[in-house]
């Protein structure tokens, strides 16, 4: 187990409207408030997204199941910002439901908002984190350095 302990920094509401890419105007917050550590939740709904909803098979390096949906569903999610090779990462878990009908997976690429989704952004001060490619298990994990011992 790798950690750091810090506080909570600013915090965002988002409003993400209609035809938007959801990870895109994440990324383009961070890069625009200067974000390189947070954690966020998240809730509205897509027209369409990608979810890895676990592995094919028990075995390192994962080889994903995908599922996608090109019609609106309901969303609640929870997920982090962190920078990789310089740059904002959003990793983002989140539940898709329609009808009786849910999923729950990692939401990768596109996807785009469904009349509107609000997010809740906490930024963590006091900590680096950054994520940092490992090749042999296949993603990126979070790493974790001391930015300051203040409390």
């Amino acid at each position: 187990m790798e950690y750091a302990k810090g506080r909570i920094g600013r915090v965002f509401t988002v409003r993400i409207d209609h035809g938007d890419d959801l990870i895109l105007e994440l990324i383009k917050l961070a890069e625009l408030e200067n974000i390189e550590s947070a954690v966020f939740m998240l809730l509205g709904a897509l027209k369409e997204a990608k979810l890895v909803t676990g592995p094919k098979e028990n075995k390192i390096p994962p080889e994903p199941l995908w599922f996608s949906f090109g019609d609106a569903h309901e969303i609640l999610g929870i997920g982090d910002i962190f920078l990789k090779d310089g740059k904002p990462k959003i990793h983002l878990h989140t539940c898709a439901g329609r009808g009786d009908n849910a999923k729950l997976g990692c939401l990768r690429g596109e996807s785009e908002v469904f009349m509107v989704v609000e997010a809740f952004v906490f930024e963590l001060e006091g900590i680096s984190a950054r994520r940092v490619a490992d090749e042999e298990q296949g993603f990126a994990p979070v790493n974790f350095g001391r930015v300051s011992d203040q409390e």
